[in-house]
């Protein structure tokens, strides 16, 4: 079993809440090809300004992998890449459900090696494999 952190925004967290789906862009299929039923997704969402309020990262969900990736295009995720659906799936259920402040997380986590540049661990990422002790941490506090 493997675990991922997954990297995204607070309006696609509440379509892969209501639709049990993760789905990335073609350029990270790579990827999301060496998920396995089984495997755990840790939901990050992103720090975004909404009208001059800045929402922090949070980390704010765990599911389990259902399926093998798939290739879906119907347009369900929110993209600032036109013509872009994320069309690189998997079916998921929800573990746990809540919210973790991450930056408070990032010196005890295993995975930032380069902890005043945290967020280049990040960065032009959908998803990244992390330890299973960064998972255990994650998981009890949420």
């Amino acid at each position: 079993m493997r675990y991922w952190l997954c990297i995204t925004s607070r309006d696609n967290w509440k379509v892969i809440r209501e639709k049990n789906v993760w789905g990335v862009p073609k350029r990270h299929e790579n990827t999301i090809r060496r998920v396995k039923p089984g495997d755990k997704l840790v939901f990050y969402v992103k720090q975004e300004n909404r009208k001059g309020e800045v929402l922090e990262p949070m980390i704010v969900g765990i599911f389990e992998v259902a399926s093998e990736p798939y290739n879906d295009s119907t347009r369900i995720f929110k993209s600032h890449t036109p013509g872009e659906s994320y069309p690189i799936r998997v079916k998921i259920r929800p573990i746990k459900i809540g919210e973790v402040k991450f930056k408070p997380l990032i010196p005890k986590l295993n995975f930032i090696k380069n902890k005043k540049k945290w967020s280049g661990h990040l960065m032009g990422k959908a998803m990244r494999e992390i330890p299973e002790e960064d998972y255990r941490l994650i998981e009890n506090l949420l």
